[in-house]
């Protein structure tokens, strides 16, 4: 698993994965459920998963013929906070400017 914020924060910033990140919060589906809900390629959406996958942000998990894929609230929830950090940094600072 990828255990720093800004790259699942990066990795969403493609927008296919965002829909596909989007479709999963509602719940469990395969890659033919993401296909019809995309209307983007299989292999496409495949490669995709995977990114997720390797990152943490999805599991896989196998139920007869079919994988469903489920999103890691987790991992999702330590990169909104990373962005939250971020965000209070800049109210912080924002007055603050630097010497040239």
């Amino acid at each position: 698993m990828i255990s720093a914020d800004p790259d699942v924060v990066r990795l969403l910033a493609d927008p296919l994965r965002a829909q596909l990140v989007r479709i999963l919060a509602q719940g469990p589906a395969t890659t033919s459920h993401l296909v019809a809900d995309t209307g983007a390629k299989q292999p496409n959406v495949s490669g995709h998963l995977k990114q997720l996958r390797e990152a943490g942000v999805v599991t896989a998990e196998p139920r007869g013929r079919f994988t469903f894929y489920r999103l890691v609230p987790a991992v999702l929830q330590g990169a909104a906070l990373h962005l939250a950090d971020l965000a209070e940094q800049a109210r912080a600072t924002a007055g603050t400017f630097r010497a040239c």
